[in-house]
C-alpha cells in the first residue's frame, strides 16, 4: 500500500512519516533525536530543504517539507540514508545503550527480510508515505497531527512543551529548527 505513495509535484509541500524498522523505541535517549536534528539542519542549511513542521517521537519522524530545487524523492532518501549509517554506529558506540543488542537484532532482521536492500543492517522502514499539501486545511490538519503526537501519548500537557519538534515556533517561541511557518 505505501508504494503507491509518490512525490508527484518536485516543488510541493509533502507530509510525510517515517518509522524504525519493527517500530523499535530507539528515540528515548536525546543523543539519538540530537542525530535527527543535526541532520536536519543540515538539509536545511546545504542541502535545499525547506522545514515546515518537524517531530521526533520515539520510533517514527513525521515532516512537513518542501526541497528548493532538488526532487524531494532524493532529498529524503539522502536524510534517510546518513541518519541511519550514524545512528546504528551511535547505537553500537552508545556505552549507555543497555537494548545494543536487541536493536541490532531487528536491525539485522529486518535487512535480512528486506529483498530490496543490499546492506546487511537496516534502521528505517523503507515507506515514507508522501502525501502532498496544497490546500490550507490540509496543511492545518497536519501541522495539528504532528504538534499533538506528544499530548496524545501522554508525553506532555501542550504541543508546545515538546523539545523536539516545531510546535514552540508556532507558539510564537524559537524552536530547535528555523521552520517556514505555513499558515
Amino acid at each position: 500500500m505505501s508504494r503507491n505513495y509518490k512525490f508527484h509535484n518536485p516543488i510541493g509541500w509533502y507530509f510525510v512519516s517515517f518509522a524504525t524498522v519493527f517500530w523499535l523505541r530507539v528515540f528515548t535517549r536525546r543523543l539519538y533525536k540530537d542525530c535527527i536534528v543535526k541532520h536536519l539542519k543540515f538539509c536545511i542549511e546545504e542541502k535545499g530543504m525547506v522545514l515546515g513542521a518537524w517531530i521526533i517521537m520515539s520510533n517514527h519522524v513525521h515532516l512537513i517539507f518542501r526541497a528548493k530545487e532538488k526532487n524531494p524523492q532524493r532529498l529524503l532518501q539522502s536524510f534517510k540514508s546518513s541518519t541511519a549509517k550514524e545512528l546504528i554506529e551511535l547505537i553500537k558506540t552508545n556505552p549507555q545503550e543497555s537494548k545494543r543488542e536487541r536493536y541490532l537484532w531487528f536491525m539485522q532482521l529486518a535487512a535480512k527480510r528486506n529483498k530490496t536492500t543490499k546492506n546487511d543492517i537496516q534502521f528505517w522502514q523503507q515507506h515514507n508515505q508522501p502525501i502532498e499539501l496544497w490546500r490550507n486545511d490540509a496543511i492545518q490538519r497536519n501541522l495539528d497531527y504532528i504538534h499533538h503526537n506528544p499530548v496524545v501519548s501522554g508525553e506532555v500537557a501542550e504541543p508546545h512543551h515538546y523539545l523536539y519538534s516545531s510546535a514552540n515556533n508556532y507558539a510564537g517561541g524559537k524552536g530547535m529548527l528555523d521552520v517556514h511557518l505555513m499558515l
